[in-house]
């Protein structure tokens, strides 16, 4: 089931950081790295999952990798999903914040 495996792959919370943080604005690794808190190689393996699972994509800017959320409709729903619990404890979803559990 496809809504299953994508859910599981946003399960952990660096991924559920970094489609967060792609939903604000396409992002290089280099800069995503730096708004989720993580390392090179691992913000990389997970984005090369969530490209496999098409829930990104890339696209070459001159020496550069852009990634971008492949499907405006897993924005909604991690918007949603966000900002209901973000409602739920009292605050404003308005920049991604730093998610615990990285694995960085």
């Amino acid at each position: 089931m496809e809504a299953a495996a994508a859910f599981g792959l946003l399960a952990t919370p660096a991924r559920l950081h970094i489609v967060w943080a792609l939903s604000q604005g396409e992002s290089d690794v280099t800069g995503l790295a730096d708004r989720v808190g993580g390392t090179l190689p691992s913000v990389s393996q997970h984005l090369t999952k969530l490209k496999l699972a098409g829930l990104v994509r890339s696209r070459r800017e001159g020496r550069r990798q852009v990634y971008l959320v492949d499907d405006p409709d897993v924005v909604t729903v991690v918007r949603l999903m966000v900002g209901q619990l973000a409602e739920r404890a009292g605050h404003t979803p308005a920049k991604p914040s730093r998610l615990r559990g990285l694995g960085a």
